[in-house]
Protein backbone atom coordinates (compact mmCIF):
# COMPACT_ATOMS: atom_id res chain seq x y z
CA UNK A 1 0.00 0.00 0.00
CA UNK A 2 1.45 3.37 -0.98
CA UNK A 3 1.46 6.50 1.15
CA UNK A 4 -1.13 8.02 -1.20
CA UNK A 5 -3.42 5.03 -0.61
CA UNK A 6 -3.10 5.38 3.18
CA UNK A 7 -4.60 8.84 3.29
CA UNK A 8 -7.02 11.01 1.42
CA UNK A 9 -6.73 14.74 0.94
CA UNK A 10 -9.30 17.10 -0.48
CA UNK A 11 -10.61 20.60 -0.08
CA UNK A 12 -13.29 20.83 2.60
CA UNK A 13 -14.72 24.33 3.10
CA UNK A 14 -11.33 25.78 2.21
CA UNK A 15 -9.48 23.37 4.50
CA UNK A 16 -6.88 20.75 3.74
CA UNK A 17 -8.08 17.34 4.91
CA UNK A 18 -5.58 14.66 5.89
CA UNK A 19 -6.87 11.19 6.66
CA UNK A 20 -5.44 9.07 9.47
CA UNK A 21 -6.22 5.65 8.06
CA UNK A 22 -6.80 3.23 10.93
CA UNK A 23 -9.83 1.36 9.66
CA UNK A 24 -12.80 1.84 11.96
CA UNK A 25 -10.66 4.09 14.19
CA UNK A 26 -9.70 6.33 11.28
CA UNK A 27 -10.49 10.04 11.24
CA UNK A 28 -9.94 13.28 9.36
CA UNK A 29 -7.67 16.17 10.29
CA UNK A 30 -9.08 19.45 8.93
CA UNK A 31 -6.60 22.30 8.58
CA UNK A 32 -7.61 25.82 7.61
CA UNK A 33 -8.74 29.25 8.71
CA UNK A 34 -12.04 29.95 10.48
CA UNK A 35 -13.14 26.31 10.61
CA UNK A 36 -16.49 25.37 12.16
CA UNK A 37 -15.60 22.92 14.92
CA UNK A 38 -19.20 22.94 16.18
CA UNK A 39 -20.46 21.51 12.89
CA UNK A 40 -17.91 18.69 13.04
CA UNK A 41 -18.98 17.83 16.58
CA UNK A 42 -22.68 18.10 15.68
CA UNK A 43 -22.18 15.46 13.00
CA UNK A 44 -21.06 13.04 15.74
CA UNK A 45 -24.54 13.33 17.29
CA UNK A 46 -23.22 13.47 20.83
CA UNK A 47 -25.35 12.81 23.89
CA UNK A 48 -23.56 15.68 25.63
CA UNK A 49 -20.37 17.68 25.11
CA UNK A 50 -17.74 18.70 27.65
CA UNK A 51 -15.26 21.31 26.46
CA UNK A 52 -12.02 20.85 28.40
CA UNK A 53 -9.63 23.78 28.32
CA UNK A 54 -7.09 25.60 30.48
CA UNK A 55 -7.23 29.00 32.10
CA UNK A 56 -5.33 30.67 29.25
CA UNK A 57 -7.23 29.26 26.28
CA UNK A 58 -10.72 29.28 27.78
CA UNK A 59 -10.71 33.06 28.06
CA UNK A 60 -9.86 33.37 24.37
CA UNK A 61 -12.07 30.73 22.79
CA UNK A 62 -14.15 28.85 25.34
CA UNK A 63 -17.27 31.02 25.34
CA UNK A 64 -17.30 31.36 21.55
CA UNK A 65 -17.07 27.63 20.88
CA UNK A 66 -19.66 26.91 23.57
CA UNK A 67 -22.02 29.41 21.90
CA UNK A 68 -21.39 27.84 18.48
CA UNK A 69 -22.27 24.41 19.86
CA UNK A 70 -25.40 25.67 21.58
CA UNK A 71 -26.45 27.18 18.25
CA UNK A 72 -26.26 23.60 16.92
CA UNK A 73 -28.69 22.53 19.70
CA UNK A 74 -25.98 20.60 21.53
CA UNK A 75 -25.98 20.06 25.29
CA UNK A 76 -22.60 21.54 26.18
CA UNK A 77 -20.60 22.30 29.33
CA UNK A 78 -17.13 23.71 29.99
CA UNK A 79 -14.40 22.47 32.32
CA UNK A 80 -11.35 24.67 32.92
CA UNK A 81 -8.16 23.78 34.79
CA UNK A 82 -5.09 25.93 35.65
CA UNK A 83 -2.74 26.31 32.68
CA UNK A 84 0.64 24.63 32.77
CA UNK A 85 2.44 21.31 32.95
CA UNK A 86 1.72 21.05 36.69
CA UNK A 87 -1.94 20.33 35.89
CA UNK A 88 -1.01 17.37 33.71
CA UNK A 89 -1.71 14.78 36.39
CA UNK A 90 -4.17 12.15 37.55
CA UNK A 91 -5.94 14.60 39.85
CA UNK A 92 -7.02 16.72 36.87
CA UNK A 93 -8.20 13.61 35.02
CA UNK A 94 -10.24 12.56 38.04
CA UNK A 95 -11.91 15.97 38.18
CA UNK A 96 -12.85 15.75 34.48
CA UNK A 97 -14.29 12.27 34.94
CA UNK A 98 -16.29 13.43 37.95
CA UNK A 99 -17.64 16.32 35.87
CA UNK A 100 -18.73 13.86 33.19
CA UNK A 101 -20.45 11.68 35.78
CA UNK A 102 -22.25 14.63 37.36
CA UNK A 103 -23.54 15.66 33.92
CA UNK A 104 -24.84 12.16 33.25
CA UNK A 105 -22.47 11.50 30.36
CA UNK A 106 -22.49 8.08 28.73
CA UNK A 107 -20.67 6.47 25.81
CA UNK A 108 -22.55 8.64 23.32
CA UNK A 109 -21.00 11.77 24.86
CA UNK A 110 -17.97 13.65 23.56
CA UNK A 111 -15.08 15.43 25.25
CA UNK A 112 -13.57 18.32 23.27
CA UNK A 113 -9.90 19.12 23.96
CA UNK A 114 -9.59 22.87 23.33
CA UNK A 115 -6.02 23.99 23.85
CA UNK A 116 -2.39 23.01 23.58
CA UNK A 117 -0.53 19.80 24.26
CA UNK A 118 -1.29 19.61 27.97
CA UNK A 119 -5.03 20.04 27.36
CA UNK A 120 -5.00 17.48 24.56
CA UNK A 121 -3.20 14.90 26.67
CA UNK A 122 -5.32 15.38 29.79
CA UNK A 123 -8.68 15.55 27.99
CA UNK A 124 -7.77 12.67 25.68
CA UNK A 125 -6.76 10.46 28.60
CA UNK A 126 -9.96 11.32 30.48
CA UNK A 127 -11.92 10.29 27.38
CA UNK A 128 -9.94 7.04 27.21
CA UNK A 129 -10.82 6.00 30.76
CA UNK A 130 -14.29 7.46 31.42
CA UNK A 131 -16.88 4.68 30.97
CA UNK A 132 -13.98 2.61 29.56
CA UNK A 133 -13.69 5.01 26.65
CA UNK A 134 -15.82 7.74 25.07
CA UNK A 135 -15.21 9.81 21.95
CA UNK A 136 -13.15 12.97 21.94
CA UNK A 137 -12.32 15.68 19.43
CA UNK A 138 -9.03 17.54 19.37
CA UNK A 139 -9.22 21.30 18.68
CA UNK A 140 -5.57 22.34 19.11
CA UNK A 141 -4.71 25.99 19.65
CA UNK A 142 -0.89 25.80 19.84
CA UNK A 143 1.45 25.01 16.97
CA UNK A 144 2.97 22.10 18.87
CA UNK A 145 -0.44 20.53 19.40
CA UNK A 146 -1.46 21.14 15.79
CA UNK A 147 1.52 19.35 14.28
CA UNK A 148 2.12 16.70 16.91
CA UNK A 149 0.20 15.93 20.08
CA UNK A 150 -3.36 16.26 18.70
CA UNK A 151 -2.70 13.58 16.05
CA UNK A 152 -2.10 9.89 16.64
CA UNK A 153 -4.04 9.04 19.78
CA UNK A 154 -1.26 9.12 22.38
CA UNK A 155 -2.71 10.49 25.63
CA UNK A 156 -0.92 10.65 28.98
CA UNK A 157 -0.31 12.47 32.23
CA UNK A 158 2.79 12.86 34.37
CA UNK A 159 3.78 11.29 37.67
CA UNK A 160 6.23 12.90 40.12
CA UNK A 161 8.78 10.37 38.89
CA UNK A 162 8.56 11.32 35.21
CA UNK A 163 6.70 12.57 32.17
CA UNK A 164 3.84 10.74 30.43
CA UNK A 165 4.13 7.61 32.58
CA UNK A 166 0.36 7.01 32.80
CA UNK A 167 -1.61 7.04 29.58
CA UNK A 168 -3.44 5.20 26.83
CA UNK A 169 -3.69 5.03 23.06
CA UNK A 170 -7.10 6.54 22.31
CA UNK A 171 -7.68 7.95 18.83
CA UNK A 172 -9.80 11.09 18.46
CA UNK A 173 -13.00 11.07 16.44
CA UNK A 174 -11.75 14.16 14.57
CA UNK A 175 -9.09 16.87 14.67
CA UNK A 176 -10.00 20.45 13.76
CA UNK A 177 -7.02 22.77 13.27
CA UNK A 178 -7.99 26.43 12.95
CA UNK A 179 -4.85 28.35 12.05
CA UNK A 180 -6.41 31.60 13.31
CA UNK A 181 -5.62 30.44 16.83
CA UNK A 182 -1.93 30.95 16.12
CA UNK A 183 -2.47 34.72 15.99
CA UNK A 184 -2.97 34.79 19.77
CA UNK A 185 -0.19 32.32 20.61
CA UNK A 186 2.67 33.89 22.62
CA UNK A 187 5.99 34.11 20.78
CA UNK A 188 7.73 31.64 23.09
CA UNK A 189 4.98 29.06 22.65
CA UNK A 190 4.99 29.48 18.88
CA UNK A 191 8.75 29.03 18.66
CA UNK A 192 8.55 25.94 20.85
CA UNK A 193 6.11 24.39 18.40
CA UNK A 194 8.55 24.90 15.55
CA UNK A 195 10.90 22.34 17.09
CA UNK A 196 8.42 19.58 16.29
CA UNK A 197 8.02 20.98 12.76
CA UNK A 198 11.77 20.72 12.19
CA UNK A 199 11.72 17.18 13.60
CA UNK A 200 9.52 15.92 10.76
CA UNK A 201 12.04 17.00 8.17
CA UNK A 202 14.89 15.27 9.99
CA UNK A 203 13.09 11.96 10.51
CA UNK A 204 11.12 11.57 7.29
CA UNK A 205 11.64 14.15 4.55
CA UNK A 206 14.84 15.87 3.45
CA UNK A 207 12.75 17.79 0.92
CA UNK A 208 10.51 19.16 3.65
CA UNK A 209 13.56 20.17 5.69
CA UNK A 210 14.88 22.04 2.65
CA UNK A 211 11.52 23.81 2.25
CA UNK A 212 11.70 24.91 5.88
CA UNK A 213 15.17 26.35 5.29
CA UNK A 214 13.89 28.20 2.21
CA UNK A 215 10.70 29.48 3.87
CA UNK A 216 12.10 30.03 7.37
CA UNK A 217 11.30 33.74 7.45
CA UNK A 218 7.70 33.21 6.35
CA UNK A 219 7.26 30.44 8.91
CA UNK A 220 8.81 32.52 11.71
CA UNK A 221 6.51 35.44 10.80
CA UNK A 222 3.40 33.18 10.83
CA UNK A 223 2.50 33.67 7.18
CA UNK A 224 -0.89 31.95 6.94
CA UNK A 225 -0.53 30.39 3.50
CA UNK A 226 2.91 29.02 4.32
CA UNK A 227 1.74 27.71 7.68
CA UNK A 228 -1.23 25.92 6.15
CA UNK A 229 1.12 23.95 3.91
CA UNK A 230 3.64 23.34 6.69
CA UNK A 231 1.06 22.13 9.22
CA UNK A 232 -0.61 19.93 6.59
CA UNK A 233 2.71 18.32 5.66
CA UNK A 234 3.54 17.62 9.32
CA UNK A 235 0.12 16.01 9.75
CA UNK A 236 0.60 13.94 6.57
CA UNK A 237 3.92 12.62 7.82
CA UNK A 238 2.55 11.78 11.24
CA UNK A 239 -0.60 10.21 9.78
CA UNK A 240 1.58 8.07 7.53
CA UNK A 241 3.70 6.84 10.44
CA UNK A 242 0.72 6.24 12.73
CA UNK A 243 -1.08 4.38 9.96
CA UNK A 244 1.85 1.97 9.78
CA UNK A 245 2.39 1.59 13.52
CA UNK A 246 -0.47 2.84 15.70
CA UNK A 247 0.82 1.67 19.08
CA UNK A 248 4.52 2.38 18.76
CA UNK A 249 5.60 -1.22 18.39
CA UNK A 250 8.17 -0.23 15.77
CA UNK A 251 8.55 2.63 13.30
CA UNK A 252 6.35 5.07 15.23
CA UNK A 253 9.26 5.41 17.65
CA UNK A 254 10.98 7.67 15.10
CA UNK A 255 8.58 10.42 16.21
CA UNK A 256 10.57 10.49 19.46
CA UNK A 257 13.68 11.96 17.81
CA UNK A 258 15.06 14.47 20.31
CA UNK A 259 12.63 13.40 23.02
CA UNK A 260 14.82 11.16 25.20
CA UNK A 261 17.04 14.06 26.22
CA UNK A 262 14.17 16.50 25.82
CA UNK A 263 11.95 14.81 28.40
CA UNK A 264 14.95 14.52 30.76
CA UNK A 265 15.62 18.26 30.45
CA UNK A 266 11.98 19.04 31.19
CA UNK A 267 12.03 16.91 34.34
CA UNK A 268 15.47 18.06 35.53
CA UNK A 269 14.50 21.72 35.11
CA UNK A 270 11.17 21.24 36.94
CA UNK A 271 9.48 22.06 33.61
CA UNK A 272 11.00 25.53 33.33
CA UNK A 273 11.81 24.51 29.74
CA UNK A 274 8.85 24.26 27.41
CA UNK A 275 8.49 20.90 25.68
CA UNK A 276 9.54 22.24 22.27
CA UNK A 277 12.53 24.06 23.73
CA UNK A 278 13.70 20.84 25.35
CA UNK A 279 13.09 18.85 22.16
CA UNK A 280 15.15 21.38 20.18
CA UNK A 281 18.06 20.74 22.55
CA UNK A 282 17.39 17.01 22.34
CA UNK A 283 17.54 17.01 18.54
CA UNK A 284 20.92 18.73 18.43
CA UNK A 285 22.26 16.36 21.08
CA UNK A 286 20.87 13.35 19.19
CA UNK A 287 22.49 14.64 16.00
CA UNK A 288 25.86 14.82 17.77
CA UNK A 289 25.39 11.27 19.01
CA UNK A 290 24.39 10.25 15.49
CA UNK A 291 27.65 11.53 14.04
CA UNK A 292 29.61 9.00 16.10
CA UNK A 293 27.10 6.14 16.18
CA UNK A 294 25.52 6.27 12.70
CA UNK A 295 27.83 8.36 10.53
CA UNK A 296 25.48 11.36 10.37
CA UNK A 297 27.16 14.25 8.56
CA UNK A 298 28.41 17.18 10.64
CA UNK A 299 27.10 19.58 8.00
CA UNK A 300 23.59 18.24 8.64
CA UNK A 301 23.97 18.63 12.41
CA UNK A 302 24.85 22.25 11.72
CA UNK A 303 21.87 22.62 9.39
CA UNK A 304 19.55 21.44 12.16
CA UNK A 305 21.09 23.77 14.72
CA UNK A 306 21.07 26.76 12.37
CA UNK A 307 17.45 26.26 11.34
CA UNK A 308 16.42 26.01 14.98
CA UNK A 309 18.33 29.22 15.70
CA UNK A 310 16.49 30.96 12.84
CA UNK A 311 13.30 29.95 14.61
CA UNK A 312 14.51 31.42 17.91
CA UNK A 313 15.46 28.04 19.39
CA UNK A 314 19.08 28.23 20.55
CA UNK A 315 19.44 26.02 23.64
CA UNK A 316 22.67 27.68 24.73
CA UNK A 317 21.60 31.29 24.23
CA UNK A 318 20.41 32.21 27.72
CA UNK A 319 22.63 30.09 29.96
CA UNK A 320 19.88 27.62 30.89
CA UNK A 321 21.74 24.72 29.29
CA UNK A 322 24.87 25.32 31.35
CA UNK A 323 22.76 25.32 34.51
CA UNK A 324 21.85 21.66 33.95
CA UNK A 325 24.01 18.89 35.41
CA UNK A 326 24.55 15.63 33.52
CA UNK A 327 23.90 13.60 36.70
CA UNK A 328 20.41 15.10 36.96
CA UNK A 329 19.75 14.58 33.25
CA UNK A 330 20.90 10.97 33.35
CA UNK A 331 18.83 10.26 36.44
CA UNK A 332 15.74 11.61 34.70
CA UNK A 333 16.36 9.23 31.79
CA UNK A 334 16.07 6.27 34.14
CA UNK A 335 12.30 6.72 34.33
CA UNK A 336 11.85 7.37 30.61
CA UNK A 337 9.15 5.04 29.28
CA UNK A 338 11.16 4.44 26.10
CA UNK A 339 13.93 2.57 27.92
CA UNK A 340 14.28 -1.19 27.58
CA UNK A 341 15.95 -3.41 30.14
CA UNK A 342 16.80 -0.31 32.15
CA UNK A 343 18.73 1.22 29.24
CA UNK A 344 17.61 4.30 27.27
CA UNK A 345 16.83 3.67 23.63
CA UNK A 346 17.63 6.41 21.15
CA UNK A 347 16.38 7.58 17.78
CA UNK A 348 19.49 8.47 15.80
CA UNK A 349 19.85 10.09 12.39
CA UNK A 350 21.60 8.29 9.53
CA UNK A 351 21.05 11.03 6.95
CA UNK A 352 18.66 13.90 6.58
CA UNK A 353 15.17 12.42 6.28
CA UNK A 354 16.11 8.98 7.63
CA UNK A 355 16.56 7.80 11.22
CA UNK A 356 16.99 4.54 13.11
CA UNK A 357 15.10 3.71 16.31
CA UNK A 358 15.80 1.49 19.30
CA UNK A 359 19.50 2.39 19.35
CA UNK A 360 21.56 1.64 22.45
CA UNK A 361 24.48 3.98 23.14
CA UNK A 362 27.44 3.47 25.46
CA UNK A 363 27.32 5.52 28.68
CA UNK A 364 30.67 7.15 27.99
CA UNK A 365 29.42 8.30 24.59
CA UNK A 366 26.31 9.80 26.18
CA UNK A 367 28.25 11.84 28.73
CA UNK A 368 30.87 12.89 26.18
CA UNK A 369 28.21 14.11 23.75
CA UNK A 370 26.62 16.09 26.59
CA UNK A 371 29.90 17.81 27.38
CA UNK A 372 30.45 18.67 23.71
CA UNK A 373 26.89 19.88 23.32
CA UNK A 374 26.89 21.92 26.51
CA UNK A 375 30.11 23.72 25.68
CA UNK A 376 28.85 24.66 22.23
CA UNK A 377 32.20 24.97 20.48
CA UNK A 378 31.15 22.43 17.83
CA UNK A 379 28.87 25.09 16.31
CA UNK A 380 31.86 26.96 14.96
CA UNK A 381 33.43 23.95 13.23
Amino acid sequence: MTRKDRRTEEEYRGAAVVRVDLGERGYDIRIGKGLDAAAVIRDLRPGGVLIVSDSNVDGLYGHRIESDMKAEDLSVFRFVFPAGEKSKNLATVERICCECAERGFDRSSVIVALGGGVVGDVAGFAAAVYSRGIRHVQVPTSLLAMVDSSVGGKTAVNLPQGKNLVGAFHQPAAVVIDLQALSTLPVREYRAGLAEVVKYGVIRSADFFGRLERDADAVANRDEETLRDVVAECCRIKADVVGIDEREGGVRAILNFGHTLGHAIEAASAYEWLHGEAVAAGMIYAALLSERERGFARRDTLRIARLLRRFGLDPGADGKLRALAWADIRRAMDVDKKKKGGVPRWVLAERMGSVAFGCEVDESALSHAWDVFREGGWLEE
